[in-house]
């Protein structure tokens, strides 16, 4: 238990950092319009790609008894991966709406 409270005393400034980054992020995506929700949405799960990409580093610079390093690097993986195939999803699903509807029915 004193190693945690060391560890959130060494670190006291990025934890406040995180905290302060979710709550503007919150923020900002709460007041962004929904018409430019599923562009921007899609944007950024593309981008997400690097965050996969750095995961594969972490993944395949562990060492095999660095378990923090590849529990990590797994879950960056895993991640990365559904948000970049959900960026590919919703960028797909935007994309339907603006295709034209064929007139009529078969003859």
């Amino acid at each position: 238990m004193e190693t945690i409270f060391e560890f959130i005393g060494s670190n006291i400034t990025y934890i406040y950092l995180i905290g302060l980054m979710v709550f503007v992020g919150i923020e900002l995506i709460s007041h962004v319009p929904s018409v430019l929700h599923t562009p921007l949405m899609s944007g950024a799960n593309a981008i997400h790609g690097v965050v996969l990409i750095g995961a594969i580093i972490v993944l395949g610079k562990s060492e095999p008894n660095d378990y923090f390093s590849i529990v990590v690097g797994f879950i960056g993986v895993f991640v990365g991966t559904l948000n970049v195939i959900g960026g590919f999803v919703v960028t797909d699903r935007m994309l339907e709406m603006f295709k034209k509807k064929p007139k009529g029915g078969k003859s």
